[in-house]
């Protein structure tokens, strides 16, 4: 079971249209899955995650996707062949809203960051 949502951050998914918002909060139960101890915050207006004081991933409802920001633009790059079947750009996956990502892809994603 997902801890609870911190006050700021809440309004974050309960303002997101569905079914945005449940892909979202999907892959925020896996992202908390990988990192447990991951402080929840809200960066650039979005939620994010931030593991020893480093911000490893931001989601953000879009018009036709949820967006997954690793907050950092050389990471994505590292990634063609698990993300060939996303439309990407320099530092965002679009996701669609009813395919969150794979706990496996958002593992790696994750360490990557971690270890940069």
């Amino acid at each position: 079971m997902p801890k609870a949502l911190p006050a700021a951050v809440k309004k974050h998914y309960v303002t997101a249209p569905s079914p945005h918002r449940e892909t979202m909060l999907e892959l925020r139960e896996r992202i908390l899955e990988i990192v447990p101890g991951a402080e929840e915050v809200v960066s650039y207006g979005m939620p994010a995650f931030k593991v020893e004081d480093r911000i490893v991933a931001g989601l953000l409802a879009n018009k036709n996707h949820v967006g997954y920001y690793p907050f950092s633009g050389s990471i994505l790059h590292l990634f063609g062949d698990d993300l060939a079947k996303y439309k990407t750009t320099k530092s965002a996956i679009h996701v669609p809203v009813d395919k969150p990502l794979t706990k496996g892809l958002i593992k790696k994603l994750i360490k990557a960051r971690i270890n940069q």
